[in-house]
């Protein structure tokens, strides 16, 4: 069953940066009491920073996407951690951290497929944003990923630091091991990823991402948008797939209105 991981008791201390934007994402995602009632229930049984299971339905109406979310998709040609042609309908912004189990849920179950589905086809952009809240090792991972990046090799560090369960703050994400997923993810030139992971425009990058999540009121990983409107947690594939299905749809309906 999908769920949704709550930051460490260190990382709530953290607080979102004012702005016109914030907590609109919480606003929207948590429309009805429904959902409200079972998030509540499941954030409340959630023991050492990760929510018990539990399904959180997306209302079958959607609401109308939100202008200042769909304005957050960067639409870069040349960003490294994002899959997908910059011109896609869809763009799915995700904010996860490398040791949530819900992102590896999703990275091993759902990604593939919304890759096959709609990225290979033109109709989806994946962008990754860095949003770490389980510590020290969650930060480190960040900027690792961030430095696999820049030798165009983040998607494949991706899927080897989520290519099983690993343990949180227990070293399997110290330094060492990070290195030996650059090593298995193909990143060549392994002294310039060390040097890049520790710079600070690794700090930066990860910052920024960060910032922006909180900004909006990102509190749990993972989190998407797509096009604009909040998903919560590692849902079903068919969740997804119905959202893009009816974004891509909207979005073919504009341009054909704008013609």
């Amino acid at each position: 069953m999908p769920g949704t991981s709550t930051p460490s008791a260190s990382s709530r201390t953290r607080r979102p940066r004012p702005g016109r934007t914030r907590r609109v994402l919480a606003v929207i995602a948590l429309a009805t009491a429904v959902v409200t009632a079972v998030l509540a229930f499941a954030l409340g049984r959630g023991t050492a920073g990760t929510a018990a299971p539990a399904t959180v339905s997306t209302p079958e109406a959607q609401e109308p996407a939100n202008p200042e979310l769909l304005a957050l998709a960067r639409r870069d040609a040349d960003d490294p951690l994002a899959l997908g042609s910059p011109d896609a309908p869809v763009v799915l912004i995700e904010y996860s951290d490398f040791q949530c189990p819900f992102c590896g849920r999703f990275a091993r179950e759902t990604k593939p497929d919304l890759v096959r589905d709609y990225v290979d086809k033109g109709i989806l952009r994946i962008e990754w944003r860095n949003f770490p809240v389980f510590g020290a090792e969650s930060d480190q991972a960040a900027r690792a990923g961030w430095a696999a990046g820049q030798q165009n090799r983040f998607w494949q560090f991706h899927d080897e630091a989520y290519a099983e369960p690993r343990r949180r703050n227990a070293g399997d994400f110290g330094e060492d091991n990070l290195l030996a997923m650059a090593r298995k993810a193909g990143v060549e030139d392994l002294a310039r990823f060390e040097k890049d992971m520790a710079s600070e425009a690794a700090h930066q990058a990860v910052t920024r991402d960060s910032e922006e999540g909180y900004g909006i009121g990102v509190t749990s990983t993972p989190a998407f948008l797509i096009n604009g409107r909040p998903v919560l947690g590692a849902q079903p594939t068919d969740v997804f797939t119905g959202i893009i299905d009816e974004a891509a749809e909207q979005a073919r309906q504009q341009e054909d209105g704008d013609e």
